[in-house]
């Protein structure tokens, strides 16, 4: 372990997980475009502490010249998906991938621990341009549920506090609680399709509201400002009585005049 430099080690694996971060959220961002609803909820990445590399390594008996090849999860990214359902829709984009190359993949959801842990592990290989060249960085994508985030996030702090001798009763009541988040998962699914609706409902109720008060803002910036008057009005009487068809209807009418604004102010000399 002598003479590692750390610091330099580390950086191909930070800059992996910065890319893969604003990639999976790139990835979240079109999906809601094209689809209305996207199967990824959100996402997080780290890099693995040294005293977490040393001890994994030290676990494995992987010797410091294999770091980057016997520990896998350096770099990890972690995504978080609504629904059980929506991990294998997102493990499957991650498969068409062209920028990374999916090595292998452990199913902890169909074959879970038997501390009831759950969660979808890919195993990828992705190439990072460093100032010395294309280097290939190993990541552990880990896809799983909110309900099997919030399980494993707490197991994750007893294990480091009992550094990972759980006591008996602990370890019987942190299983019982990895079957109710089993079961609220299988739930959640069950009116999966009434959720969704709603979300998407709620998004649409959302993007016509944003429009209209933007509309009436434009239109004081082109000193239309008793019309501006007039529909914030109506927007307010239609926002107290929660009338989104009326909504819908002001929007139409100010998108209307918005481009009556503009076609005015173009054929002035």
């Amino acid at each position: 372990m002598d003479g590692m430099d750390w610091g330099n080690f580390l950086l191909p694996y930070e800059q992996a997980v910065e890319e893969l971060k604003v990639k999976f959220k790139t990835m979240r961002a079109e999906l809601k475009k094209r689809e209305e609803y996207a199967p990824i909820e959100f996402v997080t990445g780290r890099v693995k502490r040294m005293t977490s590399i040393l001890e994994k390594s030290k676990r494995l008996n992987v010797p410091v010249e294999n770091i980057e090849r016997g520990i896998e999860d350096i770099a990890g990214i972690r995504i978080m998906c609504q629904f059980v359902e929506d991990i294998r829709r997102v493990a499957e984009l991650i498969r068409q991938r062209k920028d990374m190359n999916v090595l292998y993949e452990k199913d902890y959801i169909t074959n879970f621990k038997d501390s009831g842990y759950r969660s979808f592990h890919m195993i990828v290989e992705y190439p990072v341009q460093t100032a010395l060249g294309q280097k290939l960085v190993l990541a552990e994508i880990q896809i799983r549920t909110l309900a099997m985030n919030f399980w494993a996030t707490i197991e994750h702090s007893l294990n480091y506090k009992y550094r990972d001798s759980l006591p008996e009763d602990v370890r019987a009541r942190l299983k019982k609680a990895g079957e109710a988040a089993f079961i609220l998962d299988n739930e959640m699914s069950s009116i999966r399709e009434e959720i969704l609706e709603a979300q998407i409902s709620f998004e649409d109720h959302s993007k016509i509201v944003q429009t209209c008060l933007s509309c009436i803002q434009a239109l004081y910036s082109y000193h239309r400002v008793s019309e501006a008057i007039q529909f914030q009005r109506k927007f307010n009487e239609l926002w107290e009585q929660r009338d989104m068809v009326g909504m819908k209807q002001l929007e139409e009418v100010l998108i209307a005049e918005i481009k009556a604004a503009k076609k005015s102010i173009g054929q002035q000399p």
